[in-house]
């Protein structure tokens, strides 16, 4: 996951994920930020911007502290929806730890997205005001460790020590890549995101294998980094990311889609 969307669309894609709820088709329920491309008839088909932040916020379990940064409750309804989605992904590694114990071949991994699959945004978001700007997100990440997602350090740490190799793939930018490294270590995560396990977009020198260069999409962009650690002899069991752009494109057996009800991006 990256930041490319205005305030706006930021904003109203959540409310989209809230009003998708609200007519019964799932999506928010099933931790899916979409966005809505119809038109609307009238304004009472568009949900209250102010009502949305509240749902964000009740979901999440907001907490602020006395400095007045906000946290997510490891009781929310966000915390136990990641929990099921992780005790899923733990089972179907164990099974890939079991089968792959004595045998030869291509080396399992598994690729992680980020922002709000290993690392929660939910504090900035609301600093922000859910207006993103690289300014401001460059000057969050230098000066500030955002929180792990609940439970994921623990899945991730646990994969390693059973021989799975681990991968980072972000859509950060590659000068934060050493701010994102800090964090990731600080927030617990023990596989080292070194420069041959981290990788972040470079659109000044982008990467020979990657032929859409500076222009890939984040499909293109994902799923070609994926395309290139299997050819180094790896095999990608599970993909994690809170966007389907993360997911999609290929070069892995399983996904899981974390849920994310702030942002849409395609």
């Amino acid at each position: 996951m990256t930041f490319t969307l205005s305030s706006r669309r930021v904003r109203i894609a959540a409310a989209s994920a809230v009003a998708a709820a609200v007519v019964g088709t799932g999506l928010f329920a099933a931790g899916a930020a979409t966005a809505d491309h119809s038109v609307p008839r009238s304004d009472k088909e568009i949900p209250n911007l102010s009502k949305v932040e509240d749902k964000i916020k009740a979901y999440y379990g907001d907490t602020v502290d006395k400095a007045g940064q906000h946290y997510a409750s490891p009781d929310s309804s966000y915390a136990k929806q990641v929990a099921s989605i992780e005790k899923k992904a733990k089972a179907q590694l164990e099974t890939v730890v079991k089968n792959s114990a004595g045998k030869k071949g291509a080396k399992p991994a598994i690729v992680l997205d980020v922002d709000d699959t290993t690392l929660l945004t939910y504090n900035y978001e609301l600093q922000q005001g859910f207006h993103f700007t690289p300014d401001s997100q460059d000057a969050y990440l230098k000066s500030t460790d955002m929180a792990a997602v609940f439970g994921m350090p623990k899945l991730v740490n646990w994969a390693q020590s059973k021989g799975i190799t681990v991968f980072y793939v972000t859509g950060r930018d590659e000068h934060q890549r050493d701010w994102s490294v800090r964090n990731l270590k600080n927030a617990g995560y023990k596989p080292v995101a070194d420069t041959a396990h981290f990788f972040l977009k470079n659109k000044k020198t982008p990467p020979a294998y990657l032929s859409c260069g500076a222009t890939c999409t984040t499909v293109e962009y994902k799923s070609g980094t994926r395309k290139h650690i299997e050819s180094q002899g790896y095999r990608i069991v599970a993909n994690f990311g809170d966007q389907f752009s993360d997911l999609q494109g290929g070069y892995a057996t399983h996904t899981y889609k974390l849920p994310n009800p702030m942002y849409f991006l395609p």
